[in-house]
């Protein structure tokens, strides 16, 4: 059964396509793009356990997906700013963000925060598409100060049928805003079909809506994503406004820990996707070009589940929060039944 979409980016060849070879990316560059990736799958599999453990609440899987984030993030700087959304939580690991802080936003705790500036990665946002306005007033306010950084910002196919993100696309196409979105495109907002939700036969079609150019993209290719970004981001750095890239994937894992996709997916079609995973792909294209084999994949996988265990080590170490951070910081004047409240509050917890 073939799954491969005609009319897609690719820099890794499919049915008997030749690889390409990206001139931006040397030796190192494409292993450290790999170290990624792997960083990546196995901060997802480790919380995937670590919430049927009853350590986190309800977590948003993102397995498959990873090509996407980590084409994003290797095709910006430093100086650049990633707006992710909530199925992108991992995405700061790869912008120096502890493991530690990232598990312990799933959990709740005061020390899952950071300072978006100190890694140029905001907040995640729960609510569908949020982030694009917040990302396309950012870059605006890049531009303004005469900076040559530009924002990208990271969203599911169902944001693409939300107010807040034909605002944010507006909004950026209108001022020229230096951003590039990249719209996941895996299928499936939660459990209604793409098909179900637009009309749009192709969601980059969208971006001359608002001004700006389209791109489709393989999303199990991370090579594709790369250079659809770089091209956005320097069309962004020259001053010529927003791109719009959809990477085009298919949500093989369920939606969260608390979905049962089983009652809407084609099984069939999800083994089908499974078999184009992005990191095999990736690790087969290495091997072409000689610079992968079993045991150096073997090492960096290592490497990662080194990082994830110490990092849930560091979370579990992590005394509980205090409650009154809930009310501190609520209102300049506490109303009288705030003490009542806390001291309720304290009870439940023990």
């Amino acid at each position: 059964m073939s799954v491969v979409e005609q009319g897609l980016r690719r820099v890794i060849g499919v049915d008997g396509e030749p690889d390409r070879r990206l001139h931006a990316l040397d030796d190192d560059a494409l292993l450290a793009l790999h170290r990624s990736l792997v960083l990546l799958r196995t901060y997802d599999e480790r919380s995937v356990v670590y919430h049927s453990q009853g350590r986190i609440g309800t977590y948003a899987i993102f397995r498959g997906h990873e090509a996407i984030q980590a084409g994003l993030v290797h095709a910006l700087e430093r100086r650049d700013w990633i707006f992710p959304s909530y199925r992108d939580s991992a995405i700061g690991l790869l912008r120096g963000l502890p493991a530690a802080t990232i598990l312990q936003w799933w959990r709740g705790h005061p020390s899952g925060w950071w300072n978006p500036a100190d890694v140029n990665v905001a907040s995640i946002c729960v609510p569908i598409a949020t982030q694009v306005p917040h990302a396309a007033g950012l870059a605006w306010g890049l531009a303004l100060k005469g900076s040559d950084a530009v924002a990208a910002v990271l969203f599911g196919d169902g944001a693409t049928s939300e107010g807040a993100f034909h605002e944010g696309a507006n909004l950026a196409g209108v001022v020229r805003a230096p951003l590039v979105l990249v719209c996941n495109n895996n299928q499936w907002a939660i459990s209604t079909p793409l098909s179900a939700q637009t009309a749009a036969a192709r969601l980059a079609d969208k971006a001359i809506g608002y001004g700006m150019p389209g791109t489709r993209v393989d999303g199990h290719d991370v090579l594709a994503v790369f250079e659809a970004v770089r091209e956005g981001v320097a069309r962004a750095r020259a001053g010529d406004g927003p791109t719009f890239v959809e990477a085009v994937t298919y949500r093989s894992a369920p939606h969260a820990t608390a979905d049962d996709p089983s009652i809407y997916i084609d099984p069939d079609r999800v083994a089908a996707e499974q078999e184009r995973d992005c990191i095999t792909l990736f690790e087969a294209y290495l091997t072409r070009l000689g610079l992968l084999d079993e045991e150096r994949a073997g090492a960096v996988r290592a490497e990662a589940l080194a990082t994830m265990r110490a990092g849930i080590q560091q979370a579990e170490d992590e005394p509980a929060g205090d409650p009154e951070l809930i009310f501190s910081h609520a209102f300049a004047e506490p109303p009288p039944s705030h003490a009542r409240d806390l001291d309720e509050l304290r009870r439940v917890h023990g």
